[in-house]
Parts: structure tokens; sequence; C-alpha cells
């Protein structure tokens, strides 16, 4: 009879659905929020420097996260491949952070020092002319574009104030750090840096 009620009453069905999905999210999230090893830093991780920054926010503003991933499965096919799995501790001062859920491209948490400076320019400029059978497209303008330094000024206080240990040296210096350089150098510097803190611990 309790189920015919609820079943009938589509209002009192949504506020049941409403309820227990809150407590099942709850339970879930909750203990995370307290563990520190979801909350503080993993070794040798800091807050990104200006430079890297910017692009990281240039890499989430064109879409890169549509087909690479940065999170590498505890499995031993991906950890062969890519190189150690990805720790909740690497991901910290990500906002948000790029684990991503498709790999039309391989995944990128280890990328960093691979490949030569050179051979990113290229790529970004023209996959095909590295990779022939890339469906990438290419990212010419970044080159062009010079990285505002007061926007990441002003970022890195707004993280400051999020809880990102940057001091006021940093904070002052992020204008002069990003200085005469473009969107594609900040790219470049952020995929340069992915992993390289975890290549060789295994």
């Amino acid at each position: 009879m309790r189920h015919e009620t609820i079943e009938k009453s589509l209002h009192l069905m949504m506020v049941l659905i409403v309820v227990a999905i809150s407590i099942g999210g709850l339970v879930e999230i909750i203990p995370l929020m307290f563990s520190a090893d979801t909350s503080e830093p993993a070794e040798n991780i800091t807050p990104y420097p200006p430079l890297r920054l910017a692009g990281r926010d240039i890499y989430v503003r064109e879409g890169c996260y549509n087909c690479h991933s940065q999170m590498i499965r505890p499995f031993r096919s991906e950890t062969e491949r890519y190189g150690p799995y990805t720790t909740a501790g690497e991901t910290v001062y990500d906002r948000p952070f790029q684990f991503g859920s498709k790999r039309t491209g391989p995944d990128l948490a280890r990328v960093g020092a691979r490949y030569s400076d050179d051979w990113h320019r290229l790529h970004l400029m023209n996959p095909r002319d590295l990779v022939p059978e890339s469906n990438m497209p290419g990212y010419p303008w970044l080159a062009e574009n010079a990285v505002d330094g007061e926007l990441i000024a002003r970022k890195l206080k707004a993280l400051r104030f999020l809880g990102d240990p940057y001091t006021d040296e940093q904070v002052a210096g992020a204008a002069a750090a990003v200085e005469g350089r473009t969107e594609m150098d900040a790219l470049i510097a952020y995929l340069q840096g992915l992993g390289t803190n975890r290549r060789n611990r295994r």
C-alpha cells in the first residue's frame, strides 16, 4: 500500500529520490573531506608557478580535457604505459581537476619531459606534421596571443584566498614571470610539468 502511494505521487517520489541521492552522496563525500590523502598535497606537489598556471587555464579553455584524460588507473596495462597511477594528493591544486573520462588522445598525466619544447610547439601548430594519423586540431593562434600578466597575478591572489600557499613575493612577481610569453609558451610549460614529480615513483 505504501509503495502504491509513493509510486502514484510524482511530487512525493521526486522528494524521496532527492533525499536518497543526497544521503548517498554525503556518505561518500564527507569522509573524503576529512582524509589527509585527498586534501593534503602529495610529496613534491606544489602550486603552479605563474606560467604553468596560465598554461593550465589555456588547456581548460581550449577543451583539451575532452580528448585527453589526466588520470592513470591502478591497472598494470595503465601503469606500464603511462607510469605510476594517479593519486588524489597530486590534484589538490587543480581547480577543476583534469581527470577526464575520454581518451581520443593519450593520457597526459605523465607527459612532462617526454618530448622537447620544439616537439610540443610543432605538434600544437599542426599535429599531423608529427603524427600523420592524428585527428587533433591545430592551435596556431596560441603562438600569437600574449599571456595577460595582470590576470595571472589576480588568479594567484584568488587561489591564495582558497588556500594555495602562494607567498606575497610570488603574487607580486607573477606578472613579471609571464612578461613577453605567449599562450603557446604557457601551454607547453604546463604540459612539460605534468607528472614530472611522480615519474620515478613506483
